[in-house]
């Protein structure tokens, strides 16, 4: 074979290289399978024998209404504020995330921490007795106006929870408010990124929870 048809022979050959060599590099190239985001919520409250522990003293029954908030909190993502530069904006851990929107996690919380000296039912649950016992338990609504891991400076931030409280009674002449009161709690947060939010939210919410029963418990239950 002449050199010439040799040259032509091996271009083929030098193509098909080219080709293998392009489709490794390209494997390699290849984006990873994306992150799962972590999950967190408030822990497993209360276990073993204080949880056990009978009610101390029983207390009127309570409905408790679904939680408002608003629209920014009604999605899973863990937000947090750079007070310090920009108060007015939030934003989201980008790899981390609720179990369920907070107003979810904060009724659960609130739930329990009721139900340890009274009967706590929801919505439905209150409709049903008012139906068949012609009796209205007291209703506690709660809107849920901040939850955020708040940074005060670069290396000090806090967990902050606000919300807003109000007991209504249901009456024949219509509903009247009991009482009503704001709560605001901050925790310091042990570190400056997504798991430190957590858990300075988690112990403020507990906080405001303690504070919101000890509220309605001392109500006057005229």
């Amino acid at each position: 074979m002449t050199p010439h048809a040799l040259r032509h022979a091996g271009a083929p050959l030098r193509a098909a290289g080219l080709a293998l060599a392009l489709l490794a590099a390209g494997c390699g190239a290849l984006p990873d399978k994306p992150a799962r985001a972590t999950l967190y919520d408030f822990g497993p409250g209360p276990v073993g024998a204080a949880a056990a522990q009978p009610p101390a003293a029983a207390l009127p029954m309570l409905a408790l209404a679904e939680i408002e908030s608003n629209t920014r909190l009604d999605g899973t993502q863990i937000l947090y504020r750079l007070g310090y530069a920009d108060a007015n904006e939030l934003r989201p851990y980008g790899q981390s995330r609720w179990s369920l929107p907070p107003a979810q996690l904060l009724r659960q919380r609130l739930r329990d921490a009721l139900a340890e000296r009274r009967t706590v039912l929801g919505p439905e649950e209150a409709a049903t007795i008012a139906r068949a016992e012609g009796r209205v338990p007291d209703t506690l609504r709660i809107s849920l106006d901040e939850f955020s891991h708040y940074f005060e400076s670069a290396s000090s931030s806090v967990g902050l929870v606000r919300l807003r409280a109000t007991l209504i009674r249901g009456t024949p002449g219509g509903d009247r408010v009991l009482g009503q009161r704001s709560f605001t709690v901050r925790r310091p947060a042990p570190s400056a990124n997504a798991p430190g939010g957590v858990k300075a939210l988690a112990t403020a919410t507990d906080a405001a929870v303690a504070e919101v029963v000890q509220w309605v418990d001392q109500l006057p239950r005229q």
